[in-house]
C-alpha cells in the first residue's frame, strides 16, 4: 500500500495537528505501508524542496504571497495542486490522503481525478468553525457560508471521509454523506512516549515560587475557546477555601495579554504565573509541578464537535484533571472515573469541581490508574490507525 499524505503543515512545527500527523505516519509504516508526505505552502520556509525530519521525509510546496486573503487562498491551492501532481508522478501512490483544511482537499481532488488516483479526505475540524472560533470570521457571514459550502462540496466528491471523533462524524453524515463512507480515526496517544508523572523539579519549583503551594495548571496554546478566562474568574472563590493556591499557565497565544490584564483586574496577578513557551523536551518538567490540570473549554461548535488531545495525554501520564462538559470532552472523559467534568462556562461549577477534587486527594490514585488503563486499552495509535485498513484496501483494489 502506497499512500501520499497531503498536510497543512508538519513537524518540525509543534501543534496538535503535527503530532497527530507524525503518529499516524509512524504507525502506518509499522503496518508495512509506504507513506509519502507533502505539506502545503503554509508550512513556511523550508531548507529545500524536500526535508528529512525525525526519520520522516517531507516534500515541501513553495510559499505563496498575495495581497488579499481570497487571492492568497486561490494561489495556495493552485501551487499545492501542481506540487501534488509532481510528487504523485514520482511516488505513484495507490491513494491520495488529504488532511484538513479543505484548502488541501480541493487540490487533491483535482490532481487525483486527473491522475485517476482515489482521494480520501480527513477532517480534524471544519475550516469554517476554526475560522469563527479563532475570531477571523462571523458565523453567519458570507465567508462562513461560502467556506461551509466548499467543505460539503469536497465531502460529497472524495472517495472516502475520515474524521477524528463521533461529533464530527455526525455532522458529516447530516450533510448527506452516507454513513458507510465515513470512518472515525480517534485521537490517541503513543503510550510508550508518555511516562507516568514524576517528582517535581525542586529547583524549578523554587524558581517559580511554588514551594508549599497547591498548583492548578494548563499547558498549551492560549486561544479564546480554551476558556482560561473562566479559570481565572474562578480563582478568587477557590482562594477563599485554598489560600495557598497558585495557577501555572505554560505556553502562549492570542489571549495571553488579555489573561494578564484579567489577572490584574481580579487582584490575583501574584497568584498566576505565566511561564511562557518552553521547549518541547522541557514540558514534562512543568507538568510535574502541577497538582491539578484544568481544561475549561467554552461551549461552541468547535469544542462541542472536536475531541482534543490534551486530556488523553494527561491520562497517559497519570495526571488528574477537571474539564468542562463540552461534547469533545464528554467523548473522552468518564466523569468521576478518569477525570472530573463541570458545566461549561460556569465559574461556580468550575470552582466546585476544583475544590471537590482537592478534597478527594485520597482518590487521585484511582483516577490515575483508570485514565492510564483507558488510553492503553482504547486510545492507542495502533488501534486507531488500524481503522484505515479496510477503506484503503477497498480503494486501492478498485483503482
Amino acid at each position: 500500500m502506497r499512500i501520499l499524505h497531503v498536510f497543512d503543515h508538519s513537524i518540525p512545527l509543534h501543534s496538535g495537528y503535527t503530532f497527530r500527523s507524525a503518529a499516524i505516519l509512524r504507525e502506518q509504516r509499522a503496518l508495512g505501508w509506504e507513506t509519502f508526505h507533502l505539506t502545503s505552502p503554509k508550512q513556511g520556509k523550508a531548507s529545500g524542496a524536500e526535508e528529512d525530519i525525525d526519520g520522516l521525509h517531507f516534500f515541501r510546496t513553495p510559499e505563496v504571497k498575495a495581497r488579499t486573503a481570497v487571492v492568497h487562498e486561490v494561489a495556495l491551492m493552485q501551487a499545492l495542486e501542481r506540487r501534488i501532481g509532481e510528487v504523485a508522478a514520482t511516488v505513484r501512490p495507490d491513494v491520495i490522503h488529504a488532511h484538513s483544511p479543505v484548502l488541501n482537499a480541493l487540490p487533491a481532488l483535482r490532481a487525483g481525478r486527473r491522475l485517476r488516483i482515489p482521494v480520501v479526505y480527513e477532517i480534524r475540524a471544519f475550516w469554517e468553525d476554526a475560522a469563527v472560533d479563532h475570531g477571523t470570521a462571523r458565523e453567519h457571514g458570507l465567508r462562513y457560508r461560502a467556506t461551509r459550502t466548499l467543505e460539503t462540496w469536497a465531502l460529497q466528491r472524495v472517495d472516502h471521509v475520515f474524521t477524528i471523533c463521533e461529533g464530527l462524524r455526525a455532522d458529516i453524515v447530516a450533510r448527506g454523506i452516507p454513513k458507510g463512507r465515513v470512518t472515525v480515526i480517534p485521537n490517541a496517544v503513543d503510550i510508550e512516549s508518555f511516562q507516568l508523572s514524576g517528582e517535581p523539579d525542586r529547583a524549578l519549583k523554587t524558581k517559580l515560587g511554588l514551594d508549599g503551594k497547591t498548583v492548578i495548571g494548563f499547558v498549551g496554546s492560549f486561544y479564546a475557546y480554551e476558556g482560561l478566562d473562566l479559570l481565572l474568574e474562578a480563582v478568587p472563590a477557590i482562594l477563599s477555601r485554598h489560600p495557598e493556591l497558585h495557577v501555572l499557565l505554560v505556553g502562549g497565544g492570542p489571549q495571553e495579554e488579555n489573561l494578564k490584564a484579567q489577572a490584574e483586574r481580579l487582584g490575583i496577578a501574584d497568584r498566576v504565573i505565566f511561564a511562557g513557551r518552553v521547549p518541547h523536551g522541557e514540558v514534562s518538567r512543568y507538568y510535574d509541578l502541577i497538582d491539578l490540570l484544568a481544561y475549561p473549554r467554552h461551549s461552541m461548535r468547535l469544542t462541542e464537535l472536536v475531541t482534543p488531545l490534551k486530556p488523553l495525554e494527561a491520562m497517559a501520564q497519570g495526571r488528574v484533571f477537571v474539564a468542562s462538559d463540552v461534547g469533545g470532552h464528554k467523548e473522552l472523559v468518564r466523569d468521576g472515573e478518569t477525570g472530573r467534568l463541570f458545566r461549561a462556562g460556569n465559574a461556580e461549577a468550575l470552582t466546585e469541581a476544583v475544590v471537590g477534587m482537592l478534597a478527594q486527594r485520597g482518590r487521585w490514585g484511582e483516577y490515575r490508574i483508570a485514565g492510564r488503563q483507558f488510553v492503553e486499552a482504547e486510545r492507542n495509535w495502533r488501534r486507531s490507525v488500524d481503522a484505515y485498513r479496510a477503506p484503503y484496501g477497498r480503494l486501492a483494489g478498485a483503482a
